[in-house]
């Protein structure tokens, strides 16, 4: 078959990929452990490299909106956070191998379903270079190859953690196979990459809305994604003021342009009472806030919603406020224009915060909580290879048992079945 330049490169890594992930997936989780540790050791060794690829980047990236260029920037406490996360993933219990379900049928036969890798996992992102490093380190610690695909904009830091991940990798003896960049800007490779079916196993896209919509209209390749993180926060009649107050903001202005930053607030009816404070500390703390006719008064600064705001991801210092009635206010709220990724209730009344968790039909819903805690990293899976708002193989954040598929493992001694 004849291929054009892209495809062919695409071929080439998809194949040498495959050879790799066969190796990964028989290899020992101190070995896979000792590999991700010191590619977290090169990472702080060539810390200055990365930086200065960085500094390289955002000095390209005027153009971008301040939330892309937030998700690009990399400084000196970033990057050891990058490396302290790969510990993190190493220190994991390793998914490989492990008895999911077991049984033994009457005619003898036992059945084992184990879990195994998924084989080569492209990713798709845009902006965040750490991505890399947290990819190729959750990738690798489930026995899969990866190919990765970094925004342009971000090529020249993408490329320097990458040689740090390869230097580790390569050190404790794995072939640098098993983690691949795409080193070339041309928009071509992704479509390339969608194009690989039976070369590629799954995609996974991390980045904005046209990114991931392009992903899943024109793959070939089965999709792991979420398209948009619509997240709401919504204040009881019965929340702690304090909590309320704390909550918002931090949901909302801890970083804007992370999807699992709060778009929507939604207040009780019965608690308007709370709304001057909540909505005039975000207005003081620089949040542009759009709000329903009824909260128009508090405060001048306050502009009025339309019905676009209810389902627009800002990924800026920009909320949407709306007044509901009671719980099943938010949650048929919720139901019409969230986007099954992320909401949370604050309230101290236990029966309607059970209401909520269970009638919220989203991957990530909290109590008392802020929506910023849809991390992959603060669920305790050392990172995370994005969130899925899916129904299918994996839900929430992605890390190590979501980059894992089973099979099942049939044992018997000599059974035939009857005719």
């Amino acid at each position: 078959m004849n291929f054009v330049p892209q495809q062919s490169l695409i071929a080439d890594m998809a194949g040498r990929a495959r050879v790799a992930s066969r190796t990964l997936a028989r290899t020992p989780t101190a070995t896979k452990s000792a590999a991700i540790r010191a590619a977290a050791a090169a990472i702080r060794t060539q810390a200055a490299d990365i930086q200065a690829a960085n500094a390289a980047d955002m000095a390209a990236a005027a153009h971008l909106s301040p939330a892309m260029q937030d998700r690009l920037m990399l400084d000196a406490a970033r990057i050891e956070a990058m490396a302290t996360g790969l510990e993190a993933v190493a220190a994991l219990p390793d998914p490989v191998g492990e008895t999911v379900r077991e049984w033994t049928r009457p005619n003898g036969l036992h059945f084992a379903r184990v879990s195994v890798p998924l084989g080569v996992v492209g990713i798709i992102y845009e902006s965040r270079p750490n991505v890399t490093a947290d990819a190729g380190a959750l990738c690798l610690m489930a026995g899969n190859a990866a190919i990765l695909r970094g925004g342009s904009e971000a090529l020249a830091t993408s490329r320097a953690i990458h040689s740090a991940m390869i230097a580790g990798v390569t050190k404790a003896g794995l072939p640098a196979d098993c983690i691949q960049l795409v080193g070339s800007p041309d928009r071509a490779h992704v479509g390339a990459m969608l194009a690989a079916h039976g070369l590629i196993d799954i995609l996974i896209p991390r980045g904005g809305k046209s990114l991931v919509a392009r992903v899943q209209a024109e793959a070939r390749v089965p999709v792991l994604a979420h398209l948009d993180g619509i997240n709401h926060v919504y204040i009881d009649k019965d929340a702690d003021p304090a909590k309320a107050i704390a909550i918002a903001l931090n949901s909302k202005l801890r970083r804007t342009g992370v999807c699992g930053a709060m778009e929507t607030l939604l207040l009780d009816e019965a608690a308007v009472s709370l709304a001057p404070a909540i909505l005039q500390a975000l207005l003081d703390a620089g949040c542009e806030v759009r709000a329903t006719a009824d909260l128009l008064a508090i405060d001048s600064r306050i502009i009025a919603a339309t019905e676009a705001d209810w389902s627009t991801e800002y990924l800026d210092a920009i909320l949407a406020v709306a007044t509901v009635n009671g719980v099943a206010g938010a949650i048929a709220h919720i139901a019409d224009h969230g986007s099954q990724h992320t909401d949370s209730i604050v309230t101290e009344n236990p029966e309607t915060a059970s209401r909520f968790l269970a009638e919220v039909d989203s991957a990530i819903v909290l109590h008392n909580a802020s929506t910023q805690f849809a991390d992959g990293g603060e669920f305790g899976f050392g990172a995370e290879i994005g969130i899925s708002t899916g129904r299918l193989h994996a839900r929430g954040p992605v890390a190590l048992e979501g980059l894992t598929t089973y099979k099942y493992i049939v044992r018997g001694t000599g059974q035939v079945r009857p005719i």
